[in-house]
């Protein structure tokens, strides 16, 4: 009876970021887990964003740091419908205006009734860390996972993706 009651609350306990494979943008799955042993910064992205310009920041940090970083970009439309577009609009708008190479995910929930269960998993691993709710006030707020699969930061939309306090995580 006890080994029954203890297995639940183990399969609870050892939900962690390397669950999750979402659809990514060019039509392949994103499988969280292939990242393992490396950090994962993840971003809740938008196309007509006055934080948009971060794209070409992402690329340059995803370039300077691949051997050691993933970026995953998650398009959101949920604040102030800056990301109106289709995935394939989206894609297209990523490649041809940021020459995006790191992956990127299909559009999803970052907030709201219908968040994005990694989203969820985020917003309340951050909140352990002392990260004042809501979590995720805007577009481009990015979600540092060491290389094993734990929520080590969280970074508001005004940080920058090149900047020191990113970047110390890397160097």
């Amino acid at each position: 009876m006890l080994r029954t009651l203890l297995l639940p609350l183990f399969l609870v306990a050892s939900i962690g970021v390397y669950d999750f494979k979402v659809p990514g943008l060019d039509g392949k799955p994103i499988d969280l887990s292939k990242y393992r042993g490396k950090k994962i910064l993840i971003v809740n992205t938008a196309s007509k964003c006055g934080y948009t310009p971060q794209y070409t920041d992402l690329e340059a940090l995803y370039e300077k740091y691949k051997d050691k970083l993933v970026i995953v970009g998650f398009p959101a439309n949920n604040f102030g419908q800056q990301e109106p577009g289709s995935n394939t609009e989206i894609k297209e708008f990523c490649t041809k205006n940021y020459g995006v190479t790191f992956p990127m995910a299909d559009k999803v929930d970052v907030v709201g009734d219908n968040i994005h269960p990694l989203f969820k998993y985020l917003t309340e691993e951050a909140k352990k860390l002392g990260v004042d709710d809501p979590v995720i006030k805007w577009n481009f707020t990015k979600f540092l996972v060491d290389e094993n699969g734990k929520l080590i930061a969280v970074f508001p939309s005004k940080v920058k993706p090149m900047d020191d306090q990113i970047t110390r995580y890397l160097n």
